[in-house]
């Protein structure tokens, strides 16, 4: 795991920040109950308005890191995922997928080809005069097949990305948009190529929110090989 990256990510650090805001409340709370004890009205009546306020914060804080789950910064262009693949049988894959923090995930796909598609959160004025990046999450993996006809009637393989517990800042977004007035969602164009067997491919996510994928050299002269 690379710790770095993690701690780079929009959740961890509101998290983190929640947990600040938490010993922040648990410290108004002790400072509370002594002037209670020590009988001073105004200095508690105070006290108590700041420890509703902690713990307000506290809980948007916490309730914001678990919505942005999965997501992460975007810059002008991003690696988001690199995949390796090995041929188990005619149109039946095992894919190891390395995401930018260390972590992997191994996935069998039927079909010719592999497709990736992500999530872009842009926000609107005036969060985007603020200065806030672009969130992006990874939503899916799937199988193409390269006949119409495979694609009907064949095996259909999707890898879910989204994180357990469908609570989640786009799904809050569709059903309370008042909420979170300030998101502007934007699909990032899916993206597919041609599965080889030994093939490496490194998948980038641009600004606009256009997905790119590259194969290596090897893949590439792999592609291009005659049936």
């Amino acid at each position: 795991m690379d710790w770095t990256a993690l701690l780079r990510l929009p959740s961890t650090i509101l998290l983190i920040l929640a947990v600040v805001a938490l010993m922040f409340t648990l410290f108004q709370l002790v400072a509370l109950r002594q002037r209670l004890d020590d009988r001073q009205r105004l200095a508690a009546v105070g006290r108590a308005v700041l420890l509703i306020a902690g713990f307000a914060i506290t809980l948007l804080l916490a309730g914001m890191g678990v919505a942005l789950r999965g997501y992460r910064l975007l810059s002008e262009e991003t690696p988001v995922v690199e995949i390796d693949a090995r041929i188990l049988s005619p149109q039946r894959w095992s894919l190891v997928l390395h995401w930018p923090d260390g972590a992997t995930r191994r996935v069998e796909v039927a079909g010719d080809a592999w497709r990736v598609e992500a999530v872009v959160l842009k926000w609107k004025l005036p969060a985007m005069l603020a200065g806030l990046p672009p969130l992006y999450r990874l939503d899916r993996l799937s199988g193409r097949y390269d006949d119409p006809n495979d694609e009907m009637h064949g095996a259909r393989t999707v890898i879910d990305f989204r994180e357990a517990g469908g609570f989640d800042l786009l799904d809050l977004h569709k059903q309370y948009p008042r909420w979170v007035p300030d998101v502007d969602v934007l699909f990032g164009s899916g993206v597919f190529l041609p599965l080889v067997d030994q093939g490496h491919y490194t998948v980038s996510l641009m600004r606009t929110g256009a997905l790119v994928a590259r194969p290596d050299e090897a893949t590439v002269q792999r592609i291009a090989q005659p049936f």
